[in-house]
């Protein structure tokens, strides 16, 4: 099963990049039911490498992902706003993923998606000029990886976060964009992801 990135509605009048399922011929399984949705960092774009990476996972699980476009947006609180005005494909399970500022904006927005599961890289929490200084999660199931040589947001921030909300926390050895680690990245992803998919195969 391969995906392909399509062009779904997205908020404000704007596009949302999806990676979707292409289904063998013939293969009349129900569609996927379960999505993933991605919120980038504030100067990274939509489908960067990472996120193509774990794309592509969540992809080998029958799992669409989608990642709007908030590259015109600088403001956190505003992103939060259009993540909650996107019209998401039809889903039973959402997790959501967040990349620096995407990870404040999903963690936001969680409390009103209220998604199965949350996987934040680099979290931008505690930021001077973000609206919640200590957003709460909208969910229990929440997993955090932060690299220790972060030069944008210290590893700190998501050690005390992580204690305050008992979220899982791996510390790894990288920078702000984990530019370097992803497919170690992508494993802890992967089996998040299987976590909140138990039902799934790889």
């Amino acid at each position: 099963m391969v995906g392909d990135r399509k062009k779904i509605a997205g908020a404000s009048g704007g596009d949302v990049d999806r990676v979707a399922l292409n289904a063998p011929e013939g293969d009349d399984a129900p569609a996927a039911r379960a999505l993933v949705v991605f919120a980038h960092g504030k100067d990274s774009i939509p489908w960067g490498s990472k996120f193509l990476h774990l794309a592509h996972i969540a992809n080998r699980r029958g799992v669409d992902a989608i990642s709007p476009d908030y590259t015109d947006i600088a403001d956190p609180d505003q992103r939060v706003a259009r993540l909650l005005d996107t019209a998401l494909p039809e889903h039973q399970i959402l997790v959501l993923v967040g990349s620096s500022m995407g990870g404040y904006v999903s963690t936001v927005a969680s409390r009103t998606l209220k998604p199965k599961g949350l996987f934040l890289m680099a979290p931008a929490f505690g930021i001077p000029g973000y609206h919640e200084q200590d957003p709460i999660p909208g969910t229990d199931s929440v997993c955090i990886v932060h690299g220790w040589q972060d030069e944008t947001i210290p590893v700190g921030h998501s050690i005390r976060f992580a204690r305050k909300h008992l979220a899982e926390l791996h510390l790894i050895d990288g920078d702000h964009r984990l530019g370097g680690v992803v497919p170690q990245v992508g494993r802890l992803f992967e089996d998040f992801l299987q976590r909140m998919l138990p039902d799934r195969n790889v």
